[in-house]
């Protein structure tokens, strides 16, 4: 069909300006690992050569690429602006914008996590661990030196990395980035809960313990081939760690990114 023949097409066809054409090159370098986290580009200078570009369309594609935290450029600096890889984190800001726009829930959260974590384990008790539960064995083991020398705060932050490791051990890749996602925004409703209230979860000490059990139980399971159990132990503990983040009210509030 030729354009003359488009009857009520009135959409103009945008043009991409300089800046996000070079914005566009530099972040496809990024992403493909010709660049790597920590090196820098070039200087200024020889960008604009090289590029045939003028400075403030350089700039101007540095500001999109610092905003998308693929650069980080200090002003005054001769090293150049310095790459930093794709992030969890950013990409978990800007999901938690999405969620708190559409009213979404802590508890929707913490069940999306229900969704995921069960899965995998029926995988991996399936294939009897498929030789990947070392990490796992290697955590327990460092939760269970955080405990002895009473590191406790030490042994909730590394909770997270449990998990992380659980759901990277069934090989998905996709399924971890999610899980990974999931648990940075639910990290982030457990800090703002002990700073809201900073001794309401004092009592959750005790518990560590039998959480460690827990952990040490489900890797056990796995490893026994023992699928239902592992599968029904696993959901049981998940369920059990939901009702403590989402108890008083919490579950119905709406999750939030912006740290206000």
């Amino acid at each position: 069909m030729r354009v003359a023949d488009m009857d009520g097409i009135h959409s103009r066809i945008r043009v991409p300006k300089t800046s996000e054409i070079v914005a566009d090159q530099i972040r496809a370098d990024i992403v493909r690992g010709d660049l790597n986290e920590g090196n820098f580009l070039p200087p200024e200078g020889q960008l604009m050569e090289n590029l045939g570009i003028s400075r403030p369309t350089l700039r101007e594609a540095f500001r999109i690429l610092e905003a998308e935290g693929l650069i980080s450029v200090v002003r005054g600096s001769r090293t150049g602006a310095k790459v930093h890889k794709p992030s969890v984190e950013l990409v978990s800001r800007y999901a938690g914008y999405v969620l708190q726009s559409q009213g979404t829930t802590i508890a929707d959260l913490y069940q999306a996590r229900l969704a995921i974590e069960p899965s995998v384990v029926r995988w991996l008790a399936t294939d009897n661990g498929a030789g990947a539960t070392g990490p796992l064995h290697e955590i327990a083991r460092q939760l269970a030196e955080m405990l002895d020398a009473e590191r406790y705060d030490d042994f909730v932050d590394s909770v997270e990395v449990f998990h992380q490791a659980l759901v990277r051990a069934g090989g998905c890749q996709t399924l971890a980035f999610m899980n990974r996602m999931l648990l940075n925004l639910a990290g982030q409703h457990q800090l703002d809960l002990h700073r809201r209230l900073p001794g309401a979860l004092e009592g959750r000490v005790k518990g560590l313990r039998a959480g460690l059990r827990s952990y040490q139980k489900l890797i056990a399971l796995i490893e026994a081939g023992s699928v239902e159990e592992a599968v029904a132990h696993w959901r049981l503990h998940l369920r059990n760690a939901i009702a403590t983040w989402t108890g008083d009210g919490e579950g119905a509030r709406v999750v939030n990114s912006l740290g206000k």
